[in-house]
């Protein structure tokens, strides 16, 4: 019986906001560039990424104002918190990337940041356009409305 690579994700950092705020199009999943400090207070569970940012920095891109917390028993060879991390994707996913930023007017937003079956450190990042207000409103109107309609069909039967 194969397992649902789903299940097996530990899911370090959530980005919850993002969905409300981007109208998300497209997502990739991209490797992460890390120090060994930062991996392990990643293990801990302590990494946010509410105002976390992807960009492209030359050729490369990077993963900016991530918040990921100094590993307490690493004294003088700890990181700092909110660096600019490299983003590990392919050639083709950058320039793709890059061209839906600048031309298009979309957005880079990381999702989430998780542990994938492997042990490895992996960021979903979603290309995305900003809601304007009303379809924030329209959003949590019909989260409302899913929210009473699930309560209103547990309570019928």
């Amino acid at each position: 019986m194969a397992k649902d690579p789903k299940n097996t994700r530990k899911v370090v950092a959530d980005n919850r906001k993002a969905r409300f705020n981007y109208e998300i199009t497209d997502t990739y999943e991209a490797g992460i560039a890390l120090t060994g400090t930062e991996v392990k207070s990643l293990r801990q569970g302590k990494a946010t990424i509410g105002e976390a940012y992807a960009g492209p920095s030359g050729e490369e891109f990077f993963l900016f104002n991530a918040y990921i917390p100094e590993y307490l028993q690493a004294n003088r060879f700890n990181h700092e918190t909110r660096r600019p991390r490299r983003l590990l994707l392919h050639r083709r996913q950058i320039d793709k990337l890059i061209g839906a930023t600048q031309r298009e007017g979309f957005t880079v937003v990381p999702l989430r940041i998780y542990f994938n079956e492997r042990g490895r450190a992996k960021v979903e990042i979603g290309l995305g356009r900003g809601k304007k207000l009303h379809d924030k409103r329209e959003t949590e109107k019909q989260r409302t409305w899913n929210r009473e309609r699930s309560r209103l069909l547990r309570e019928k039967g």
